[in-house]
């Protein structure tokens, strides 16, 4: 049994990544974690930060170096590939912009230093959604990706010493051409598996490529597997890491629908088990992160380390650790579970409601004269404020802790992506996983979208605001002054109109889908 943990402020010293997607996050031995790069609002990122395993923090190297026009490093860019060599890390392609990248830079994370390198033979085309993995201490093997205009399915391996580039000529049958796959030396073989292909569809095969070991002698040749078990579903942007005798699959991308195509992001973790050869979901003993694509996840002893990503709304920050079941992480949820709504319903209503029962003796004459006039209490009355989320400082400070930083009311971007993450959270969570903090700040959105979203488009007047309420949307806790007027019993229902709500709610914009995003 394996268990996600969202990390803590406690499990690191410094200061972690702020949020992205298509970055890339390398292990250096087993010394540090390199992440760089990547995307978060349509902004293309070039910093590095870095993960000192064995002290536990989190650090940026004031890094050196020349590239071939002055600057000191690697332009801005995602979706690019990233491959460490004893203590150095290749980075190759990507996208910046609407540009696809074929610049080839090394950074020495001995010395934090940058070298663009000028690389010869065959040389492979600007290219972003590649996939790549390490042969040995000495070569890289990089597959497929999209170079604006088409799908690929060239391989090419690298030297590391000499620099040389050269494309592999592959006989036989191949792989239909592809992007946003995953690429992963397995002893001789490298696996390729899923992938968006030519003409668009997304894609779930496993193939195997060999003659990439020079003294095996081996002819090159592609082989497509069909390997037993519950397999994955097709997608791209997901992760595989290698974690001893099996690889792990992680999140991605997908799409649903028959006539109308929808967008389906993933959170399951399926195991490629090279033992048995066969696919098999991993045990987890409790609710996995919320689903994502474009993320990393990095293999840590015992332990993974998941980071970043996009849902096709949201960019994330969020870290967590996936651990079996004896790690000491693990501990915390099943020792010490979150503290939820409690099981004595008497007594957790009384604690609610026991300091407020004077406000609520003061409206009970207006509330019975509103109801014999046939007026609802539920929208007239002028002792409800509906706040704007950037002024509800509950609201944002559970926002705060669930992206991993202070949110500043001036980055109104930041606020956005912290109003979102905090709401699906809520959309994902069941009644009885809900802490009592959280109430009030669940209740005050409850009420600020049912404000914004109908009763704008319900008019005001008292006729229009009972037929609204006759109708199969009426909303029972839109009257509430405050947390204390709920019962715990009444804990599900608000819970349930609330997911009523937001999909109503975004269902109104536009979908921006990760192609939307990156251009």
């Amino acid at each position: 049994m394996h268990y996600w943990v969202r990390a803590f402020a406690s499990d690191f010293s410094g200061t972690p990544p702020q949020p992205r997607s298509g970055h890339t996050a390398v292990p250096i031995g087993k010394s540090k974690i390199v992440v760089f790069g990547g995307l978060l609002d349509k902004k293309f990122l070039s910093d590095i930060t870095v993960y000192d395993i064995e002290n536990k923090l989190w650090f940026q190297p004031e890094c050196t170096g020349n590239g071939s026009d002055g600057q000191v490093g690697p332009s801005p860019r995602a979706f690019h590939v990233a491959v460490a060599i004893d203590c150095h890390m290749f980075i190759f392609g990507g996208r910046s912009g609407n540009r696809r990248l074929g610049d080839f830079w090394v950074l020495d994370t001995d010395i934090w230093q940058w070298s663009e390198l000028t690389s010869f033979g065959d040389l492979p085309s600007s290219r972003d959604f590649s996939a790549a993995s390490a042969i040995g201490n000495q070569k890289i093997v990089m597959y497929g990706g999209w170079d604006g205009k088409k799908w690929l399915s060239d391989v090419y391996i690298l030297d590391t010493i000499s620099l040389e580039w050269m494309e592999l000529s592959v006989t036989g049958s191949l792989p239909p051409p592809r992007c946003g796959h995953t690429a992963t030396m397995v002893e001789k073989r490298l696996l390729v598996f899923g992938g968006r292909g030519g003409g668009g569809p997304i894609m779930s095969d496993l193939w195997a490529l060999k003659g990439l070991i020079e003294e095996e002698n081996e002819t090159p040749g592609w082989t497509q597997l069909k390997l037993p078990g519950q397999s994955p579903s097709p997608r791209c942007g997901h992760t595989v890491t290698s974690g001893g005798h099996y690889l792990l699959l992680f999140g991605g991308h997908g799409t649903g629908g028959w006539l109308s195509r929808y967008d389906i992001y993933y959170n399951d973790c399926i195991v490629l088990d090279r033992l048995s050869a066969q696919w098999k979901r991993l045990p987890i003993g409790n609710d996995p992160p919320a689903a994502r694509a474009y993320h990393s996840l990095t293999h840590i002893g015992s332990r993974y380390l998941l980071f970043g990503g996009f849902d096709g709304k949201l960019t994330y920050g969020d870290i967590w650790w996936l651990v079996p079941e004896g790690d000491p992480i693990a501990k915390r949820f099943i020792e010490s579970p979150p503290k939820n709504i409690p099981d004595n319903k008497c007594m957790a209503a009384e604690s609610i409601q026991s300091s407020f029962k004077e406000s609520r003796r003061e409206n009970d004459t207006i509330s019975e004269l509103q109801r014999a006039l046939g007026i609802s209490d539920s929208l007239s009355s002028p002792l409800l404020q509906i706040i704007d989320e950037s002024e509800d400082k509950e609201f944002i400070e559970l926002g705060s802790r669930l992206i991993g930083e202070r949110v500043p009311s001036n980055n109104q971007g930041l606020l956005n992506q912290t109003i979102e993450l905090l709401r699906d959270h809520w959309r994902r969570s069941t009644p009885s996983s809900i802490p009592l903090k959280e109430l009030g700040p669940l209740l005050r959105d409850y009420q600020r979208l049912i404000s914004r979203h109908h009763l704008a488009n319900s008019g005001s007047d008292f006729q229009s605001i009972d037929s609204w309420l006759s109708g199969k949307e009426a909303y029972k806790f839109y009257h509430l002054k405050n947390v204390s007027q709920l019962r715990m019993n009444d804990v599900p229902k608000l819970l349930a109109e609330y997911k009523k709500i937001l999909p109503e709610q975004n269902a109104s914009g536009p979908r921006a889908g990760f192609e939307e995003q990156v251009l």
